[in-house]
Parts: structure tokens; C-alpha cells; sequence
């Protein structure tokens, strides 16, 4: 998404070229960046001009929806999960309203952070 990002406004980039840079393998990549074409992020065309572009401006773009499109929920502990089905098994945990308050400070740093602000 960096890579994108620095490239933003500039035409198509090829996956192998983002790799090549990234030191990435090209197969890892591609299965990156379909999790990020089904969440919408980036889109892009097939062929020998083809590549990859960001669906929209970096400064709208917030390091949690990348994170989130490719690792899913972000939770610290599974029982923190809203949709878990893991059953904490420590009925009167002390420390989960900490976790919470953790969890709730890293969601929003990730919310508030964009991809320029990498860039």
C-alpha cells in the first residue's frame, strides 16, 4: 500500500515491480493485494501495461482498513472478539476492562493514522 501510496496519481503499478522494491515474493503479494481488491482499496488491470492502483486518495485511506482487510477483526485477545465464539473461561477477569481500553487505543490510532502519513 506504500508503494501505491507513492505512486498515487501516477498511473498503474505492476505487482512485480512492487515486489522487486518490497524484497517480497510476487506470489505473497498477489494474494495480498486480492484481500485488498475485495475490500476495495486497490484495483487493477490485467496485461502487459496492467498493474495496481489505490481506489482512492492516501489521505482517505486508514492503516485499520488495510489491517483489517488483511488480517481481519482487530482484537488483542480473542475475547475481546464481538463476534467470538471462544468462551472466556474467567468469569470475573480482572483485567479485561484494561484490554479493552488497550485494544480501544490502538483501534483508534489505526482509525485516525492514514496511509499519507506513512508516505
Amino acid at each position: 500500500m506504500v508503494e501505491l501510496a507513492k505512486r498515487y496519481g501516477n498511473g498503474l503499478t505492476s505487482l512485480a515491480d512492487i515486489a522487486r522494491r518490497e524484497k517480497i515474493s510476487q506470489p505473497y503479494l498477489e494474494r495480498l493485494v486480492a484481500k485488498l481488491r475485495e475490500d476495495g482499496l486497490v484495483e487493477g488491470t490485467k496485461g502487459v501495461k496492467g498493474g495496481y492502483r489505490l481506489t482512492k486518495k492516501p489521505a482517505s485511506i486508514s492503516l485499520f482498513e488495510i489491517i483489517e482487510a488483511l488480517e481481519g477483526p482487530i482484537v488483542i485477545f480473542h475475547c475481546l472478539a464481538d463476534n467470538t465464539k471462544i468462551v472466556c473461561t474467567h468469569r470475573s477477569c480482572l483485567t479485561k476492562k484494561v484490554w479493552f481500553k488497550i485494544q480501544d487505543e490502538i483501534v483508534s490510532v489505526l482509525r485516525t493514522t492514514k496511509l499519507s502519513d506513512i508516505v
